[in-house]
């Protein structure tokens, strides 16, 4: 709950603050640069690199509410060109440094009118796994999110039994909500949603501390890192 309210002029009973009323635009087709890679819409074209990067890693599919594990290239593709077609989810495909795409990020629940919007659909293979372009990733989306379209509220959603989304949250800066219980069936099973969120007033917080961690001092000649993004959010 927002601690800050105002008195309603004629009731006086409590009310929230009053807040720009402006709609946000919805995402589009932009490309957003890092120093370990980029974030590019989705296209038709990642689907063989995306696939060479999922193949034989059946698990990164397991929390997925819908769809996946696939048999082969074929039906994966397939899969990938009705989601290129969608507007919400919306979704982009991150790219490293050599040019691959490794991995998939989507904007999604996207509700312009009140300013909110959700990460989701991660789809990160092991080339993306624990490596600095994951993070960063998450950072330049964060930023577009804030910065370019104007979003108030930012969430991250997830199934309760997903252990390392529910970490990625935490350390990306996101605070915990609540759990909601029996919210969705997901492959024939009930799912509890475990809900996170990042607020506008909370984004320059955050951004300095994905900088901090993303600047080349925080890692040792063997890749390592120095101080941890946990660590650097833990003040928040």
């Amino acid at each position: 709950m927002s601690e800050a309210s105002e008195p309603d002029p004629i009731t006086g009973q409590p009310v929230g603050p009053r807040v720009d009323e402006s709609s946000a635009p919805r995402p589009g087709p932009v490309t957003l640069s890092g120093r370990y890679g980029r974030v590019e819409k989705l296209a038709a074209h990642h689907a063989a690199a995306l696939w060479e990067a999922v193949k034989g890693h059946d698990d990164v599919w397991t929390y997925m509410s819908f769809y996946g594990p696939f048999a082969g290239l074929s039906q994966f593709s397939e899969w990938l060109a009705g989601r290129v077609r969608l507007e919400d989810p919306y979704s982009y495909a991150v790219v490293d440094g050599a040019g691959e795409a490794v991995g998939i990020a989507t904007l999604m629940e996207i509700r312009p009118a009140m300013r909110v919007i959700e990460v989701g659909h991660i789809v990160y293979s092991p080339a993306l796994q624990r490596r600095p372009l994951g993070t960063e990733a998450q950072y330049l989306l964060a930023g577009y999110v804030f910065e370019t379209l104007g979003y108030r509220r930012y969430e991250w959603k997830c199934n309760a039994l997903n252990a390392p989304s529910r970490r990625a949250a935490l350390r990306y800066g996101f605070v915990f909500e609540g759990i909601l219980r029996g919210h969705m069936i997901a492959k024939g099973r009930n799912r509890d949603t475990a809900y996170y969120s990042m607020l506008d007033d909370e984004w320059p917080a955050r951004k300095a501390a994905f900088e901090r961690w993303l600047a080349p001092e925080n890692f040792d000649g063997a890749g390592k890192q120095k101080m941890s993004l946990s660590e650097l959010n833990a003040g928040r």
